[in-house]
């Protein structure tokens, strides 16, 4: 009995993943294949990933090289029959022969059902359905955004958090005014505190045209000429001076993530640093004895992330208006405390993210950090490994740095950057008369000041270092 064909596609990572990289194939064309075997090597932006058969049979590859970039759900092989072919030119594909293939592209052929239904004169703009959302929440024209997806045909939400970084100052009312009636905000003169625009500037904007519209419901009308189609302008490009290039890295993968989303963060939010140091003495006295007690039996040794992650998510959960992030029209305030917790690894900067971390035990948060950041390292991170995060954490102390000034990790309002803990010379109240040797730390906290104000973001770094400097505290 010949085996059943089944469809090999690419599986949809979460809910941010659209397109991902061929890295390898790891069956030749032709080559029997066992179900459950991987046969692909693909990546996204952050991480790889396996592909494993779903059945049994001969694998027939499809037209896909590595480097190709191809979209989540796309069929990119079949395994079956021997005498079975990979007919490139539909949907996913389909075998020569009769095959019994497996329907898993349903919303692939929504999709296209719903194209064939649309009306062939209608300009259609192609977004992904996060981009969508995103240009939803911040009344966005979509027909205003320079596409780069899917070979500058698809609006992605990287292109939306673009335009809206480059987009002028205006209040909310003013930028839904303007999607509605089709008035490009980046043409108008605002008359607001600052410069922003305001909704009467929009309303100004549209006396003209409303108008126009009079006069022409009176004359007969007359066909129009066309207008010729003009190219959107591209950014200009800097003219470079001339130096001794020893190498070129692309900007692609994590790095262009990086590129991307610092940019928009410090372009888009009102940044703010808070510095204080802290007298860390008994913070490491308790991780030297919880090393000693517990080390073996839990199998690891809990850190000085650990210790404060714990502390931190205990701020979150006591000073809620810090786990926050800002809407189109409104400040959200979020129910879960999701920790990112910063990670240096060979692909770049990634922020795995250890969910309610409040709810958690020293235990339980150090298996699961060490088991995010070992899959990180290893570039086998999970979609929802990475994202989620609603504050987090970055520690450069063991680079020796004592203060920095982190990137807000969007769209979280605030970043707490951990320096070294150093020995150092103090005066104590209970010995002002002399200096005592301290083990001190520098805890530097930014934060989007159009979220929240100085005063309440200093409460929250004061009762970070209290408990830091009375570790005993996270007991009450």
């Amino acid at each position: 009995m010949a085996p059943k064909t089944t469809e090999v596609y690419i599986p949809k990572y979460g809910q941010t993943v659209e397109e991902v990289k061929i890295v390898q194939w790891l069956a030749e064309d032709g080559a029997e294949i066992k179900k459950g075997q991987e046969i692909l090597e693909i990546e996204t932006d952050k991480t790889t990933f396996f592909v494993e058969a779903e059945g049994a049979g001969f694998l027939h590859r499809g037209p896909y090289e590595v480097g190709q970039t191809v979209p989540v759900l796309e069929v990119v092989a079949l395994i079956g029959p021997q005498d079975i072919k990979f007919k490139a030119g539909t949907v996913g594909g389909e075998a020569t022969e009769t095959t019994e293939s497996k329907t898993s592209n349903e919303e692939r052929e929504i999709a296209s059902a719903e194209a064939t239904a649309a009306p062939a004169a209608e300009t259609k703009t192609f977004a992904s359905p996060r981009a969508r959302k995103l240009a939803g929440e911040r009344h966005v024209d979509l027909a205003q955004v320079t596409p780069t997806g899917g070979g500058g045909v698809r609006v992605t939400e990287k292109d939306v958090l673009a335009y809206l970084a480059t987009a002028p100052k205006a209040t909310p009312l003013a930028e839904k005014l303007a999607a509605e009636s089709g008035i490009d905000l980046r043409k108008l003169t605002g008359t607001g505190p600052g410069g922003k625009i305001t909704r009467e500037d929009v309303e100004a904007a549209m006396r003209p045209a409303m108008v126009a519209t009079e006069v022409t419901e009176k004359v007969p009308e007359v066909p129009a000429t066309p207008a010729p189609v003009v190219a959107r302008p591209s950014a200009p490009s800097v003219a470079l001076p001339v130096a001794d290039v020893t190498e070129r890295i692309p900007l692609k993968g994590v790095r262009a993530i990086i590129v991307d989303r610092m940019g928009t963060s410090v372009h888009t939010t009102a940044r703010v640093t808070l510095v204080t140091e802290v007298d860390a003495t008994e913070f490491v006295a308790m991780r030297e004895r919880l090393k000693a007690k517990v080390s073996e039996a839990w199998g690891f040794a809990p850190g000085y992330n650990d210790l404060l992650a714990l502390i931190v998510a205990k701020a979150l959960r006591r000073f809620p208006y810090m786990n926050a992030r800002l809407a189109a029209d409104a400040i959200e305030l979020l129910g879960h405390v999701n920790l990112g917790m910063a990670v240096d690894t060979e692909r770049g900067l990634l922020v795995p993210v250890i969910r309610d971390a409040d709810t958690k035990t020293l235990q339980q948060f150090g298996a699961e950090f060490r088991e995010l950041v070992d899959r990180a390292r290893k570039g086998r991170s999970m979609p929802d490994d990475i994202t989620g995060g609603t504050f987090t954490i970055t520690n450069l102390g063991m680079h020796d740095i004592d203060a920095f000034t982190p990137v807000i990790n969007l769209p979280e309002a605030a970043i707490l950057g951990v320096g070294r803990i150093a020995p150092k010379w103090v005066y104590r109240p209970e010995s002002p008369n002399a200096p005592v040797l301290r083990q001190m730390l520098t805890l530097s906290l930014v934060f989007d000041h159009r979220i929240i104000d100085g005063a309440p973001a200093a409460r929250f770094l004061q009762y970070i270092k209290g408990l830091i400097e009375e570790p005993y505290l996270m007991m009450a």
